[in-house]
């Protein structure tokens, strides 16, 4: 009886709780509230610019903030032209250029945007400037953070579901199942999940720099940088990103729609 309210339990979760991508169109589960995920990122935020140094470097703090509005724009337009207004209250749009060598940017639920200064040093165009922000502010989007806050609690589910299918068997026999679910729930599901809301970021990205009235070819030059900079990859498998040469041949396979259909007219 337990292994059946448990597996009606997880069925009833998955019925209930999907949503869809903005741009992209995927199905996405969504147990997690807007609410708490931006009370969350609120206070994750604002704990970080406590103890970060907001960089002195004018110009390219400017270039920050200019890119990232505009961006930010385009965002909210194409949100606006797609019946998707309501989802503009979520977002309190700030941008950052903090002091650190991190070859890093982020954007947390609800438009807080940080580019490290480390990031800046690869970075010769608002263009090229314009593919990182606009790649970090489509995680936002998306909300990915819902997502992996949502699976992680299915993940859990499951867990205590394997639990319930075991009892009985022997203390051995348990602790095997959970190690195998473990495993298949961290390279099965959550890494290929991430390496997912990674590529979706760079697509959607894409069309919110294009909107924006940036040139989206420079994505593939930018991300060759990014690849002669990084050091040696794991396999693709167990990494939480796509492998670059992965990165880059999509974005060169999604570039001529992108650029028919959101391009200027």
């Amino acid at each position: 009886m337990k292994k059946i309210i448990a597996m009606l339990a997880v069925a009833a979760m998955l019925l209930t709780s999907c949503g869809s991508v903005p741009i992209t169109g995927r199905k996405q589960l969504n147990l997690v509230s807007d609410s708490e995920v931006l009370q969350a990122s609120l206070q994750q935020y604002t704990s970080f610019m406590q103890t970060a140094t907001i960089s002195t470097q004018k110009t390219k703090s400017a270039q920050v903030t200019r890119v990232g509005q505009r961006i930010a724009n385009a965002t909210e337009a194409y949100l606006k032209s797609v019946g998707l207004e309501s989802e503009l209250q979520n977002f309190a749009w700030e941008f950052n250029l903090v002091k650190s060598d991190d070859v890093n940017a982020w954007c947390m639920p609800g438009g807080k945007i940080v580019v490290y200064e480390g990031i800046m040093n690869l970075v010769s165009s608002d263009d090229e400037l314009a593919v990182v922000i606009g790649h970090e502010v489509a995680h936002a989007v998306a909300k990915h953070s819902n997502e992996r806050m949502s699976q992680q609690v299915l993940a859990q589910y499951g867990a205590n579901a394997i639990g319930i299918f075991t009892s009985g068997k022997s203390a051995a026999t348990q602790q095997i199942a959970q190690q195998v679910y473990g495993l298949g729930a961290q390279y099965g599901v959550m890494q290929p999940f991430s390496r997912k809301h990674e590529s979706e970021a760079d697509k959607m990205g894409l069309v919110l720099m294009t909107i924006a009235g940036y040139n989206p070819d420079v994505a593939v030059t930018f991300w060759q940088k990014m690849s002669a900079t990084s050091s040696q990859e794991p396999p693709e498998f167990m990494s939480s990103h796509p492998s670059h040469a992965t990165r880059i041949a999509d974005i060169q396979k999604w570039l001529p729609d992108v650029k028919k259909k959101y391009g200027a007219k």
